[in-house]
């Protein structure tokens, strides 16, 4: 083989290297597709309305929580170099309260039914 042969070749390689890459990208990008789609197989369906009224009751939940109270924080102050007091740091650690607030809330919107396989909602 000569110069030129072996640059047909490599050319000739390179192009079949990217064609792989192409198709592998498309099988990569199907298997997610597919993936996604197992995934959604099980879940129940809501309407766009129902959809929107559980938006409404997570933000109703967060707007009836108490924002305001500060035993819901945790501060640490510091004094400056100029002898003033100030915040170094405020800790928000009622997240688990205002996320029972949510729950309950969404929760109220349904009823619970009766689930003859639970396993299936219970794989992750």
């Amino acid at each position: 083989m000569n110069a030129k042969d072996l640059e047909l070749k490599i050319s000739g390689l390179e192009k079949v290297i990217k064609e792989h890459d192409d198709a592998s990208v498309t099988f990569q990008n199907d298997l997610k597709s597919t993936q996604k789609q197992l995934d959604n197989y099980n879940k129940p369906e809501l309407t766009p309305a129902y959809l929107d009224k559980i938006q409404e009751a997570i933000e109703k939940a967060v707007d009836d929580f108490n924002f305001d109270d500060e035993g819901n924080y945790e501060k640490e102050f510091e004094l400056d170099y100029d002898g003033r007091v100030q915040l170094s740091s405020l800790e928000f650690n009622e997240a688990h309260e205002l996320t029972e607030a949510i729950v309950e809330k969404v929760h109220n919107l349904f009823k619970e039914a009766e689930c003859p396989d639970e396993d299936v909602f219970n794989k992750e």
